[in-house]
């Protein structure tokens, strides 16, 4: 199955995003507040509406209904999804003495990067926008369950991991991407485009840990 041969290209990046120190920070209490924050701003405001926006373009490129279909939810679920963070942090950021968000920050370079990949990958083709998509599915269950399972006791940031977390069902979405994969990349042509883009978009995944924690000086 294609999603074994991904499975094997994921495995070691997902280990250093796991212990990059952005989510070790996270899991032991040690990120500094303006690294979460800047997280919010960064996925909520940037690169969420560009993943969704994406997941719309893929879901009119389907060849197959059901694929649509779990595209087009994906979409409302990405959207909901950036609300609800961006309302957690504001209800967490007192007693987690979190600063506040405050205007909508421009976006880092390499969030733009990254938004923009997502953007040029479901134009280009159904396929490319499935490997493009996938690892930010694939990632976000296997982080938000990681600090789940290492969070330090007593940690700072137990409260927002938890809301953070999207929740059990969310197995069943990950699974379905998979699934879609597996369809798609029957064929040679289409699972060539899949790796390809999946290869990339992994990398990404480290590029916004770091540029969170570590943001891009701007020129004065």
């Amino acid at each position: 199955m294609l999603h074994d041969e991904l499975k094997e290209i994921r495995d070691p990046v997902l280990r250093k995003v796991q212990d990059h120190p952005f989510w070790s920070g996270l899991r032991d209490g040690s990120l500094p507040g303006e690294a979460l924050a800047r997280f919010v701003q960064q996925d909520t405001g940037h690169l969420l509406p560009a993943y969704a926006r994406a997941l719309a373009r893929c879901a009119a490129q389907a060849p197959d209904d059901a694929d649509a279909a779990l595209f087009g939810q994906s979409v409302v679920g990405t959207l909901e999804a950036a609300g609800r963070l961006r309302q957690a942090y504001r209800d967490l950021s007192g007693a987690l003495e979190l600063p506040e968000l405050g205007e909508q920050t421009p976006a880092d370079p390499a969030t733009h990067a990254h938004a923009s990949f997502f953007v040029a990958a479901g134009a280009r083709s159904f396929y490319d926008g499935v490997g493009a998509l996938l690892p930010m599915v694939w990632f976000n269950a296997e982080v938000s369950d990681e600090l789940r399972r290492s969070a330090k006791p007593g940690s700072r940031y137990l409260p927002w991991i938890e809301v953070y977390h999207p929740g059990e069902g969310y197995k069943y979405a990950v699974q379905a991407f998979l699934d879609m994969a597996d369809r798609a990349g029957e064929g040679s042509p289409g699972r060539r485009r899949i790796i390809e883009q999946f290869s990339i978009s992994v990398r990404y995944e480290w590029a916004f840990a770091e540029c969170c924690l570590h943001p891009s000086p701007w020129p004065v």
